[in-house]
Order: structure tokens, then sequence, then C-alpha cells
């Protein structure tokens, strides 16, 4: 590949629409008849009366069952496998702390093909083989580690697999070994940027860094420009899930106008999470996917549960794949209070138009005498907890914005920085406390 192609895989990224839904069409059918080797989806299609051939068109996807997170851990660990496990070689799998973990199989070419997605990715936002990466995700079952590493390195760039946490050490080697694109979650960032400061460390001139890729947890927009400020960078928003491979799935181009997401590698659909209807372009649904390249496990109208809407089909990068809007959030994680359905990252577009306010906040929920109240925990970029009527008078401001936002008036509590806890992995942003009353 030379370094002045603006595509990676050119022959997939510059396909039209047209030619896009005919190589979709041809690689559903395949692998509708592949899945016929999976004992679940066998029986799944026995079930439907359904057969490979009633595919006949890119629209027959909707004749397909849904697969849910529930369906892997029932058929733990490998009974959705539509090859003999000797033709595989490596497994992925979640934590499993509410039950069985959900647990994905991938053969030599389905890690083959992965890695080219992410290096795809990565190409796409301008890193070369000449570009160091450092990668601050966790490896071992977690996608993010290993999934960008083999994507860097199909590139070409220098890999410096940091791994997770150690933020002294983290900071060191993007100094010292000259690190120009680094892969955090959103709100490790902010914490690297903390200790950065606490250091004398300046981003913008002690070190080499000039692309982040973000992603795994939900982050407004406003947080990524925060992010992009205090580091001097641009942040590009990556989306991944396990289920799916990893990271590698959806990516921002230069233009951060939306998630390309590589329909020579997925079908795409949004749909009504109560109906699971289609929903028309633009409008906020449920992300469904349909594998179309995968050997090992691949699955058919896969509920994500997260939260997103069409932004278009074309784009000025040249790259006609379908572009969603950043994830809203999952369907399984709103906050229902009084009866308002309410997102956090609704609350943190909020809190980061606030200069006086910190990065890292805790939403909490609680029942106090039968009436379920949610109290916002948020830091102070600066200490003036001695001033009383500066803290009152922007304690206020954000009830008054939270209140247009969300539609009624949490409790805002306002706390030096670095009084809540930090979590080196994704953060965790809710508690909810109104269980023990249930």
């Amino acid at each position: 590949m030379e370094n002045n192609s603006l595509y990676f895989n050119p022959e997939y990224e510059c396909l039209s629409r047209e030619e896009i839904e005919k190589l979709q069409l041809e690689r559903l059918q395949a692998t509708v008849r592949h899945c016929m080797n999976s004992p679940f989806y066998k029986k799944r299609f026995e079930e439907m009366n359904l057969k490979p051939e009633d595919i006949k068109t890119l629209a027959d996807v909707r004749k397909l069952p849904f697969t849910t997170k529930q369906d892997l851990r029932d058929t733990y660990p490998f009974g959705i496998a539509s090859v003999p496990l000797r033709q595989c070689v490596r497994l992925h799998s979640s934590s499993g702390t509410t039950g069985n973990p959900t647990v994905i199989l991938h053969t030599k070419k389905d890690l083959d093909e992965w890695a080219n997605q992410v290096a795809r990715n990565l190409w796409m936002v301008g890193l070369r083989p000449d570009d160091v990466f450092q990668n601050s995700s966790g490896y071992g079952m977690f996608t993010g580690g290993l999934g960008f590493q083999y994507g860097a390195e199909k590139l070409g760039m220098l890999t410096v697999p940091a791994a997770a946490g150690n933020s002294l050490r983290q900071i060191k080697f993007i100094t010292d070994f000259g690190t120009t694109a680094l892969h955090a979650v959103p709100s490790y960032v902010t914490r690297l940027y903390e200790v950065m400061q606490a250091n004398g460390v300046d981003p913008r001139k002690d070190t080499k860094l000039k692309v982040l890729a973000i992603g795994a947890e939900p982050h407004s927009e406003e947080q990524r420009q925060r992010i992009e400020n205090m580091l001097g960078v641009k942040a590009y928003n990556s989306f991944g899930m396990s289920e799916m491979c990893g990271p590698g799935v959806g990516f921002e181009c230069k233009e951060q106008n939306g998630l390309h997401f590589w329909e020579d590698y997925y079908i795409v659909e949004i749909v009504n999470p109560d109906t699971l209807e289609p929903v028309p372009d633009g409008e906020i649904g449920e992300l469904v996917l349909t594998t179309l390249c995968r050997e090992a496990m691949p699955l058919l109208r896969y509920r994500t549960r997260d939260l997103t809407r069409v932004l278009g089909r074309t784009c000025p990068c040249g790259r006609n794949h379908v572009r969603l809007d950043r994830m809203r959030g999952r369907s399984d994680d709103m906050i229902v209070l009084r009866g308002v359905n309410i997102f956090p990252i609704q609350i943190e577009k909020i809190l980061m138009n606030f200069p006086e306010l910190a990065n890292n906040y805790l939403i909490t929920l609680t029942t106090d005498e039968d009436n379920d109240n949610m109290t916002v925990e948020v830091e102070l970029e600066e200490l003036f907890t001695d001033d009383y009527q500066r803290l009152k008078d922007l304690e206020k401001r954000i009830k008054h914005d939270l209140k247009d936002e969300i539609l009624l008036t949490p409790y805002v509590k306002l706390v030096p920085k670095g009084s809540l806890p930090v979590s080196e992995g994704k953060a965790v942003r809710v508690i909810d406390k109104r269980k023990v009353y249930q």
C-alpha cells in the first residue's frame, strides 16, 4: 500500500451503493447457507419453517431470526459455532459476571479479516507505517487489546502494547518512544492528561501525539472536543463489540461526521427496540448487525442494544458505506426516573459545557420516602469551595441546563477534583441504589 493513498482497501472502501448492495446479497446468502452448520441456527430455521433459498433479496434479511446476548449465554460455550472446534484458533469472552460469559470463536481467516478492518480504520484517519501506535487497552479476553494490536501491525506501524493502567509508565512510553497515535477509552484519556499535568508534561510540546482512537464507552461530542483541546490531537470515535469481532466495526474518517460501518463485512439495520420494526433514516433506534465474512461464528441480526441513527450513505471522503451517529447509550442502560427516560450521555453533554467542571462525574439513583431521586456529583476543575456564592450560582446554572435537557431537576453536588472514583477501564457513571428498596 502506497503511503500517499487515501484508502487501505480501495476495492472495497470505494464501492458504489449499488456495488455494496450486490456484494452484501452474495455474502448474506453464503452466510445463511454456512449458518446451517450451526446446531443453533439449524434448529431456529426449522422452527420458523425457513430455508436458506428463501433469502432472495437484501430485504429478505428481515425474514431471518434475531440473535441476542441471551442466545449466546444459553448455548455456552460453543453451541452457535458453524465450524468444528479444531478449525478455530482463538476465542474471546465477556467477564460473565451476571451468568455464563458470551464466547466468540475465531478461525485464522476471521482474525486476518479483523486485522484488516482495524488497519483500514487507522489508515483512514491518516496513520501510516512510520507512525508509532500505543495501545492502552487491556489484553487477554478483552478484544480492545489484541484487536488494535493486530490491526496496527497489519498497517505496518511500530506498536507499543502498553496495556491498561500505570499512567506514569504510559506517559514515559509516549515521550520516550515518540508515540504518535494512542488508543484509549475517553475517561482514561482524561486521567492520563491529569497525570501529565501533575508531572509537568505538556502533551503539545513534550510529545508527538497527533491521533487518538477513543471508544468502548459512550461519550458526547463535548467530551471529544475537550480531549482534543487538552492534548492537541484529533480524536476519532471507534465502535466495536466482541460479538462482531471487537474494534474495527465502525470508525470515523477525517471528516468526523459519523462512524463508517463497513458494509462489506456487516449488514446494518436500525430498529425500534420495542416493536423490532425498522425506523426511518435519521430516527434513533437499536443497532442490529449481521456478519457477512465470519467463518467460526457468523451471527444473524444480532441485537446490540446500542442506540444510534443513520446519518447518511455518502461522504466527502469518498466512502459510501453507511454513516451512523455516535452511540447515544444502550437500550438496557436507559434510566427511567419518575416516568422520564434518561441516558447518561445526555447529562455528560450538559456538564461538559461548563468550563468550571472537570471530566469526572457520577450519577446516583436513590429512593427517599417513596420518591425516586437523582444526584449528579461532578468534580470542579479548580478548587473554589470557599466561595459559597460562586458555588451556589454554578450549581443553579447546572440544574437549570440539566432540567432543560432531561425534563426533571436532579440534585447537583460539586466536589473537589480527585474526589470521585477513577477507573483504569470503562468508567462507572451510574449507581442505582433504588434496588435495595424494591
